[in-house]
């Protein structure tokens, strides 16, 4: 166990600024370093927060000797190579989600941390979330009885968004579906069969020859009677901003509120009944705890697109960073470690081959990971 603050630095400062002020204030991080490519804006960032570390070449951060740690919150293509590179420097690694883009990359980072023993950990908000640590704790109660199926949806509409994004195969980036279904009962996925359906605008699809707008995807569950449903769409569909997951438990079952903002629904054998849905900072170390419900961009005008349409992301932040550094310092995995990560992530990257392949069934590569 090691109480020695752990120096942080945060790679990617759009979204990534959310962070600053939850590792400043951890008695377990030193809020070390920043790194973002426009020097002016992480110059103007660092003296906002009082970091004197500034970088802007994400390689000259990595001969720092003084990080332990980097938790990336770059752009998705970059996300396997920046972590690689963090862990052949002997770095820890946090790393929003994707863990990658292809199954390949995630076999990489799973073969690097093996070959390390370093510690490395997708930040999956909807694992950290209020709803999810409530129906986690109904779970872990016994109040839900065997689970029997899980749901979860992520449609958002994803015009406006930087250009990378365009034509996005909807199963690329579904982690905030996939994460949560795997997540309750601790699961592995074994194969998933997924279908597409609909098409998006011509001239969205030559990017990444995707025509889908809809892709929905069945998971079979490793080693269990379990699977699970997921869908996601990006373009061209009619849907308030979602990130959701149902439970159906043989006691009492979850179903996420239809229209954000109201209440969600319990059912109990066949009684419905609204529940509101607790916060969960008490969970939390004091000095963190306000930040599952108040972040950086605190005015309407000054919100990152990510934060705004994922509702505050269900306050998970600061469970993310102490989940981290708590793994850290007691020198365990945390969960989702890179094995559960490359899973979670594979499952969308294999639904959408098999949804380009007509609805075949994709296996799982097995992931070995031994101690971490």
């Amino acid at each position: 166990m090691s109480n020695r603050p752990f120096n942080i630095a945060i790679v990617g400062l759009g979204f990534g600024a959310e962070f600053i002020p939850i590792y400043q204030k951890h008695k377990l991080s030193n809020m070390y370093a920043i790194c973002q490519r426009n020097k002016e804006k992480a110059e103007e960032i660092g003296k906002a927060f009082g970091i004197d570390k500034v970088y802007t070449d994400y390689d000259e951060l990595l001969k720092d000797p003084e990080v332990d740690a980097v938790h990336i919150n770059t752009p998705i293509q970059n996300h396997a190579e920046q972590s690689l590179k963090a862990l052949r420097a002997g770095k820890h690694v946090a790393c929003t989600v994707p863990m990658a883009t292809s199954v390949e990359d995630c076999k990489k980072i799973v073969e690097e941390v093996q070959r390390t023993g370093l510690t490395y950990m997708m930040m999956e908000t909807v694992i950290y979330s209020r709803e999810f640590l409530f129906v986690k704790e109904m779970y872990e109660k016994g109040e839900l009885g065997k689970i029997q199926f899980l749901r979860a949806s992520h449609q958002q509409e994803m015009a406006g968004w930087p250009g990378y994004w365009e034509g996005l195969p909807p199963m690329h980036y579904a982690t905030h579906c996939v994460g949560p279904v795997l997540a309750l009962p601790k699961a592995q996925a074994e194969y998933v069969s997924c279908l597409g359906s609909g098409r998006i605008d011509e001239n969205l699809i030559p990017k990444y020859s995707s025509p889908f707008a809809i892709e929905t995807c069945h998971i079979k569950f490793k080693d269990s009677d379990l699977a699970a449903e997921v869908t996601r769409s990006l373009f061209n569909t009619a849907r308030q901003y979602r990130e959701s997951f149902d439970v159906y438990g043989s006691k009492k079952s979850f179903e996420w509120t239809l229209i954000e903002h109201e209440d969600s629904v319990i059912h109990t054998g066949e009684s419905p009944e609204r529940v509101k849905i607790p916060d969960y900072g008490h969970l939390l170390p004091d000095e963190i705890a306000s930040f599952t419900t108040a972040g950086v961009y605190d005015g309407d005008d000054n919100q990152h697109l990510s934060f705004i349409q994922g509702s505050g992301h269900g306050g998970s932040h600061p469970h993310l960073v102490n989940e981290f550094l708590n793994a850290l310092a007691e020198e365990r995995a945390p969960y989702p470690n890179a094995k559960e990560s490359a899973n979670i992530t594979c499952v969308g990257i294999l639904a959408h081959e098999s949804a380009m392949d007509g609805g075949t069934i994709k296996h799982l590569p097995e992931f070995t990971l031994n101690s971490h």
